[in-house]
């Protein structure tokens, strides 16, 4: 069976299970696991921040850090189709009693004019504008890799409103691989930013949270308020900091999804998004099939991918697929899907 469903399902190689069984462990709670905190110190470093947070998932950091930027009651501006509208079971409104006011946005990036005609100062009536959030990669428009020039102007619009600006980063090593750029390149402008380290680099768990020290010192709050104080987390901790020496290996994935993507454009009834990073999506719509069904044909030729909306497949390359896999799959498409 080949995998493309999502780079969530990679399977930790053997030096991240060496690590797993022989990782320094403490309470972390206490603060006193030394392999959390190490991991902590390098992604800050690495993302240019004062300070990170270690977190189960992603969405959980999501979560915190727009409880944390806002007060209750307040509005939210995001792309309509962002993970954290899309994908995060309103936990906005759920969590944090916030209301968003979704964007249509060119490439998922609203322009600095979208911002200010959205943006609504807090009077007797309204609770203002506290909160933007933004995504690289955006997953839902096909892994869009967005330039850091759209990113600053966004993050300058929102700031010179007083409002905070937080980046949904799972797949921001992609953006940087994809656009050959540090990765600060994105994270300069904004306040806070969440890399996923179990996508693309391939950890077993986590996510990491940055910003400034008084930030994650608030966030830390919030993480335990939302349950996710971890206690002997360097078992998990230790796998997520090999994953951080897998950046480099990106491109290989970002390759891998082109050859993909020029198979699949050749089978019949797919018309397919050139990708810019590892994500491939593919209007279904000619076949004459549902995505749904067209997954299940795949699924006939022990190729797996995801429904991602009635007339379009998401395939998503990672660090368990070889280009042989790619090749692989594609053969087993020769005569059609249906």
């Amino acid at each position: 069976m080949i995998d493309f469903r999502s780079d969530t399902v990679t399977k930790p190689d053997d030096a991240m299970r060496e690590a797993a069984a022989t990782a320094a462990v403490g309470d972390d709670v206490y603060g006193e696991d030394p392999t959390v905190t190490e991991l902590e110190a390098r992604v800050a470093s690495r993302l240019g921040t004062e300070s990170a947070l270690y977190f189960p998932t992603g969405t959980m950091a999501n979560q915190t850090a727009a409880r944390v930027h806002t007060e209750h009651g307040q509005e939210v501006l995001a792309d309509r189709r962002s993970h954290v509208v899309t994908y995060e079971l309103g936990g906005l409104a759920q969590h944090s009693g916030l209301q968003v006011r979704m964007l249509d946005a060119d490439r998922g990036v609203p322009s600095p004019e979208r911002i200010a005609a959205a943006s609504v100062e807090e009077d007797l009536h309204r609770p203002g504008t506290g909160l933007l959030c933004l995504e690289n990669t955006h997953n839902a428009r096909g892994g869009l890799a967005i330039e850091p020039g759209p990113i600053a102007a966004a993050a300058t619009a929102a700031r010179e409103r007083g409002v905070a600006v937080h980046l949904d980063g799972a797949r921001l090593f992609n953006a940087a691989t994809a656009r050959s750029v540090p990765v600060t390149a994105f994270t300069d402008s904004v306040d806070s930013v969440m890399v996923s380290l179990s996508k693309g680099l391939g950890a077993p768990v986590g996510s990491v949270l940055a910003g400034s020290e008084g930030f994650i010192e608030r966030a830390r709050r919030t993480r335990k308020l939302f349950g996710g104080g971890m206690r002997q987390a360097g078992i998990v901790a230790g796998p997520a900091l090999c994953a951080l020496e897998n950046v480099a290996d990106l491109e290989t994935d970002h390759e891998n999804a082109r050859l993909l993507a020029d198979g699949l454009d050749a089978v019949g009834g797919f018309d397919v998004q050139q990708p810019e990073t590892n994500i491939v999506l593919a209007d279904v719509s000619e076949t004459g099939l549902e995505s749904a069904a067209v997954v299940d044909a795949l699924r006939d030729r022990d190729v797996l991918a995801t429904p991602f909306g009635p007339a379009t497949v998401r395939f998503c390359t990672h660090r368990d697929i070889t280009r042989d896999d790619v090749e692989r799959a594609l053969g087993r498409l020769d005569d059609g899907i249906v």
